[in-house]
């Protein structure tokens, strides 16, 4: 046998012939793309960047700490990260790829340990540049208004919130509950976006200290961000029964201190997270017997006297129960909220339509007349002859909500909703802008997106400039080296899919989670501990480190180690920027595809020369 006939130099040979017949004409480009969870986001976040600042795949500038510059890049999009970590939905979680891997990024955790570092270490909004002299009226001050004013000082404007209530936060303060979002920290990230200059005139209502004509008058333009302050009533027969109330008044009344607890069996009727949160607050007021009819719930939500305290030792359990016409699993409600009400004592009675309200003499409600329901079809259909009557001492209807107009019916655009077109005017109306619930009541991070998009072409307005819409999809751009070769940013038009990474890359790393308190009946009276506790330092970098970049360089080093050829080469470290972290020498390369199939983000595209 000669060497060259050993099987060694056979098997050579047949590489080589194999390697040969994959040249092409072809060369690789780096094309940057939009990550799922960033194009899931209601209010833009750059999640990706600012989870590479947080691995340490980005280095911050000089003397600054990894949390400031993760900070600093995160509310670029949202100003409050310490209140969106605990109460945010997380859109971005359930379109995360990694969930393709084992389980997605625990992209609210890690927002949650940076925003709670700002506070602790009293981080600050940057002063704008630039003054213009530019005002805005701002009405309402809740999650959109503050949102806007917020965007709108940084451009240089002098915003002026107009806040009914006597604190802002609106649905912040007024709608959720302590043990979800704690005061002190409305209070630090509302405090922080006042700092800026945003001038505020509270227990001001438009449309009765100050009117839309005036407003007109003394400002450039004007942004509605009043929410949706009422509740959709409950449409059967007694529906108006004076203990029959909509969920937000029985929240803002407990979170204000006004009610302070209950008396006979609550019922909550719906499956979102305000019914939720109803539940988990009726839980905590507790029952107390023989309350006077001048301090029962039904007269204080109406307006009544605030009750008087009473004894820890006269407050009982709190007979609550959730009533929902649908079964339970399609509720809308964040599917670990509803654990939380069933684990702290709730009763939850779904598949249960109210009918009627019944009345005693006096007229107030005495039961609920329910119907049972069938959903198997995909559609809802009544069980005829299954009526039947659910004693209770109070009824709380969370079954949607709505703007209120009182004193500026001018801005009803129908359905309890301010009009709006595709660049968040108001129609026919100069210089108006709405966003947020006023909208339509959604989530609050889509709030907080609304009124940035309002606010750039509230900019734009002012300063007399073409109104445009955001692209399909939400990007926050960076600048680009103009020497970075091959780059090409499609991130405003294409999001980058589990398909096209290369899975197999990534090893199994389990999510770190945040400690999450369990509160049992027996322990959840007048209980308003934070449920949730922030990761430490060491679990966010660590969660973090479990992002795959999606759509740009991982800087894993795939296709420099795997290119037959030598020809990629990695950029040096004080060179690199967003799609500059590798280059290819395009004499040596042969156009093979082994770096593209290698690629974990899905970030290099084989592509013929001068092609776009």
């Amino acid at each position: 046998m000669t060497e060259e006939t050993t099987p060694v130099a056979t098997a050579q040979r047949r590489t080589r012939a194999l390697y040969n017949a994959a040249h092409s004409k072809r060369r690789p480009a780096y094309v940057k793309r939009t990550p799922p969870c960033q194009a899931g986001c209601p209010s833009g976040h750059d999640v990706r960047g600012w989870l590479a600042i947080v691995r340490g795949q980005e280095l911050p500038l000089h003397g600054m700490s990894w949390q400031e510059a993760a900070f600093r890049r995160m509310t670029e999009a949202n100003p409050f990260p310490a209140i969106m970590g605990r109460v945010c939905p997380a859109l971005c979680q359930t379109k995360c790829n990694r969930g393709s891997v084992e389980e997605h990024v625990g992209i609210n955790a890690i927002e949650h340990y940076i925003g709670d570092y700002a506070i602790r270490h009293k981080l600050a909004f940057q002063q704008p540049e630039t003054e213009t002299g530019k005002r805005i009226a701002v009405v309402g001050g809740g999650p959109a208004g503050l949102a806007c004013a917020y965007q709108l000082r940084r451009r240089g404007h002098r915003p002026v919130v107009f806040e009914a209530n006597a604190a802002l936060g609106g649905m912040l303060r007024y709608g959720l509950s302590r043990h979800r979002c704690p005061r002190d920290i409305v209070d630090a990230e509302v405090q922080r976006i006042l700092d800026m200059g945003v001038q505020v005139r509270l227990n001001t209502r438009v449309g009765r200290d100050v009117s839309v004509a005036e407003l007109e008058k003394e400002f450039d333009a004007v942004f509605w961000g009043i929410g949706a302050q009422g509740s959709n009533p409950l449409t059967v027969p007694g529906g108006d029964a004076p203990n029959c109330v909509n969920g937000l008044t029985f929240l803002r009344a407990a979170n204000t201190g006004r009610l302070r607890y209950l008396s006979g069996r609550v019922l909550v009727i719906g499956g979102g997270d305000t019914a939720m949160d109803c539940a988990s607050v009726a839980l905590r007021l507790g029952h107390v017997e023989g309350v006077a009819e001048a301090h029962k719930p039904a007269a204080v939500l109406g307006q009544g006297a605030d009750q008087p305290p009473v004894d820890d030792e006269n407050i009982g359990a709190a007979d609550t129960w959730i009533v929902y016409r649908r079964p339970i699993a399609m509720a809308p409600a964040a599917k670990e909220e509803i654990d939380f009400v069933i684990a702290e004592g709730c009763e939850i009675h779904d598949g249960l339509a109210p009918v009627e309200v019944v009345k005693d003499a006096a007229g107030c409600a005495v039961a609920l007349k329910v119907i049972r329901t069938d959903w198997s079809s995909g559609k809802m259909v009544v069980k005829e002859g299954s009526q039947f009557d659910i004693p209770c001492d109070l009824i709380v209807v969370a079954t949607g909500q709505s703007a209120v107009f009182e004193g500026i019916e001018e801005m009803d655009g129908g359905r309890g909703r301010i009009d709006a077109d595709v660049l968040y005017r108001v129609p026919d109306r100069d210089g108006h802008f709405v966003g947020g619930d006023a909208i339509a009541p959604r989530l609050l991070t889509t709030a907080i997106g609304h009124a940035w998009r309002a606010a750039e072409n509230i900019d734009r307005y002012i300063s007399n400039e073409v109104l445009r819409n955001r692209p399909s999809v939400d990007v926050i751009k960076v600048e680009v080296r103009k020497t970075a070769p091959a780059f090409e940013d499609r991130s405003e038009a294409e999001i980058i899919e589990e398909e096209g990474l290369f899975l197999g890359h990534f090893q199994y790393l389990p999510r770190d989670r945040r400690e999450r308190l369990r509160i049992g009946p027996g322990e959840v009276l007048g209980n308003y501990e934070e449920r949730l506790r922030t990761l430490t330092r060491e679990q966010a970098q660590a969660e973090a480190a479990r992002c795959m970049c999606c759509g740009t360089c991982l800087e894993c080093g795939n296709c420099e180690v795997f290119c037959p050829q030598d020809a990629v080469n990695e950029v040096a470290r004080g060179e690199k920027s967003l799609g500059h972290f590798v280059e290819t020498d395009a004499k040596s390369c042969v156009g093979c595809f082994m770096c593209k199939d290698v690629c974990p983000a899905g970030y290099i595209e084989m592509r013929l020369p001068d092609a776009r």
